[in-house]
């Protein structure tokens, strides 16, 4: 039987990003045991998977990681990390390896001197051309996300006795981000969700709980703030009952995609042109709210605290009344 290993530590949407590529190699070698090697935080979103046979953990040590994977003896190695921890591991553990192109010296060219030498390939079409070698093509049934056998819908829903059908008639609105200069601003917010006429449901984690109760607090309308109330998977299950979804980057964003929904993505500092912007199947809707024009966008691929400029425009300038236009139009 062959042995297949597939590898991306970290993080939620990176890890959903990667979906297609384990669906594809269980299409190519229906017999061969596939496993994926991630961090233990994210064993929830591996774990469901049924393209795949099981999966290893790095917890502290690369090395008690690498004992495993060596016990394993992977014929195939998928690197879809690429970074140090995983050339530590290809000198360890064998295999034949395909590593994937993170086009590192392109965003450095794109974040530092502001000269474009990206590709417009989304990054999902990058990871399919890392096993191209192998004989795999996209399917182009964009990307999955999986519930375990055993989850259970929340005991307390926001909105009282939420039917479990989709499109119950609610905006999900995912407040946070990993870093601040990805995530708009409390005003910001406040006249987002002050703009929408259906009820509107915050999702974010525990570091979002005080902005999301003061959202809550001064809305107008019906919000509901659910930040840090709920696990990821919870959260997920609120996200596929929407009827639309309007979130900055974050894998949240790629979780909604997963399930098809209408998105409304807003930028930052971070760009759509980095190939992470929302990948839907054919038919899918989505809008992209940047700011243009700024000469210091992008300042970063992932991104800051505050702003490096102190202005922080590539936010303070989103056209609001733009994105409910567009929020509108998805809602008919």
């Amino acid at each position: 039987m062959q042995r297949i290993l597939i590898i991306r530590f970290s993080s939620i949407g990176d890890i959903v990003l990667t979906s297609p590529v384990a669906r594809a190699l269980r299409a190519k070698f229906p017999d061969a045991d596939i496993r994926y090697v991630t961090k233990k935080q994210y064993a929830e979103l591996v774990q469901p998977n049924p393209y795949l046979n099981g999966f290893f953990l790095l917890n502290q040590d690369i090395n008690d990681l690498a004992k495993e994977l060596k016990a394993f003896s992977p014929d195939v190695v998928i690197d879809l990390h690429h970074n140090l921890r995983t050339r530590i591991l290809r000198t360890l553990i064998g295999g034949k390896w395909y590593s994937f192109n993170k086009l590192n010296v392109e965003k450095w060219l794109k974040v530092n001197l502001k000269v474009n030498c990206l590709p417009n390939v989304h990054i999902v079409d990058r990871y399919m051309q890392t096993v191209k070698p192998l004989g795999i093509e996209n399917d182009e049934n964009g990307l999955d996300f999986f519930f375990p056998p055993d989850f259970r819908v929340p005991k307390i829903l926001p909105f009282g006795e939420m039917p479990q059908a989709e499109g119950f008639g609610f905006v999900a609105v995912v407040v946070g981000a990993k870093l601040k200069t990805k995530q708009l601003p409390q005003h910001k917010l406040l006249e987002l969700c002050n703009g929408i006429s259906k009820p509107i449901l915050l999702i974010g984690g525990k570091e979002d709980a005080d902005l999301g109760r003061s959202v809550q607090e001064e809305a107008e309308g019906t919000v509901i703030n659910a930040c840090g109330k709920y696990s990821v998977l919870e959260s997920a299950w609120f996200i596929k009952q929407a009827e639309l979804v309007i979130t900055h980057d974050t894998g949240m964003m790629h979780i909604a995609a997963a399930f098809n929904k209408k998105i409304i993505s807003i930028w930052g500092n971070t760009i759509p042109a980095f190939g992470m912007y929302p990948y839907l199947p054919q038919g899918g809707e989505s809008y992209l709210s940047e700011v243009n024009g700024l000469d210091c966008r992008p300042c970063s691929k992932i991104g800051f605290d505050k702003c490096p400029k102190g202005h922080f425009r590539c936010m303070e300038d989103q056209d609001m009344a733009n994105i409910l236009r567009q929020a509108e139009r998805l809602l008919s």
